[in-house]
């Protein structure tokens, strides 16, 4: 069974105990993008999808040791609405010099 509440989507999961776990089900407002330049930052990368929402959160994926761009990023949205409409502009735009690719992020 799953419900909206305030534009967030929220799921229900059973357990073996019997008891309800309600999730927030983020993937709709979390945007995957890949194909970035490695000289695209957080703050290129705000600016590019800001203009079709508010943003909670940016974050460009860094290698650990070098410190450098590993080419792809998170951008999460406050409501699923913003994050379609960015999803469905920014696909296949030019960022930096290079395509990028956006697609809903999930986990695992």
């Amino acid at each position: 069974m799953q419900c909206s509440k305030d534009g967030v989507r929220l799921c229900r999961t059973t357990f073996r105990s019997g008891r309800w776990l309600w999730a927030r089900h983020s993937s709709t407002t979390k945007l995957f993008v890949g194909g970035l330049s490695y000289d695209t930052n957080e703050a290129v990368l705000k600016d590019a999808f800001g203009q079709h929402g508010e943003i909670i959160e940016v974050k460009v994926i860094c290698d650990h040791v070098s410190g450098k761009s590993k080419g792809y990023g998170f951008v999460r949205f406050t409501s699923e609405t913003t994050a379609t409409t960015a999803l469905k502009e920014m696909d296949g735009q030019i960022l930096d010099g290079r395509n990028i690719r956006v697609h809903y992020a999930h986990r695992g």
